[in-house]
């Protein structure tokens, strides 16, 4: 019979790792765009002005706990954490590749993309007012309300593919941890 244990840092690698793909799939692909297609825009960016400062430290929080539950032990991804000589096997240096590039994709959103779009979304704000207009009407556009129009969808642009990038270390991390599972076949 087989013996679980909340105690194996294994449990909770795979649980930051599901957490991890979950949260960025459900925010990515789901939540963002029911809420896009239901909400108001107004009330769209309210809501995602509040919700990715959440979700960028949940996903620039969550590599670190995949660093530090990683089954051969976290030294094997970042040997300098180490006092004594570890070495490292290329399937720990993918991986250590990986999880940095989850994390650091996650702090750019967190540190900058996402303060410099939440900055320019309430300058936009502003804007509208001084011009009578939303920043979503058709145009002609103030020339202030158009370079804060570009530099949004810029932002929002860099947002997006840094998301993704994060998104595809994930995925491939999740193979390259799925090929190291064995299962066992029981008669039920």
């Amino acid at each position: 019979m087989a013996s679980y244990s909340f105690k194996n840092p294994a449990t909770y690698h795979l649980l930051s790792y599901g957490t991890l793909l979950g949260s960025t799939l459900f925010q990515s692909f789901i939540s963002g765009v029911i809420a896009y297609r239901a909400l108001p825009r107004p009330q769209f960016s309210t809501l995602q002005k509040a919700t990715f400062p959440v979700y960028f430290s949940l996903q620039t929080a969550l590599p670190i706990g995949l660093l530090l539950t990683y089954p051969s032990g976290s030294p094997r991804l970042l040997p300098f954490l180490s006092s004594t000589p570890v070495l490292q096997s290329p399937t720990d240096r993918l991986n250590a590749w990986l999880l940095g590039t989850m994390f650091v994709t996650a702090v750019v959103n967190l540190l900058y993309v996402g303060p410099q779009t939440t900055r320019v979304m309430v300058e936009r704000k502003h804007q509208e007012t001084r011009d009578g207009k939303m920043a979503y009407d058709k145009g002609p556009h103030s020339g202030d309300m158009e370079r804060l129009n570009w530099e949004f969808t810029v932002l929002h642009s860099v947002s997006s593919v840094t998301n993704l990038v994060g998104l595809g270390a994930m995925v491939w991390y999740g193979a390259v941890l799925g090929s190291r599972l064995t299962f066992e076949r029981t008669a039920l």
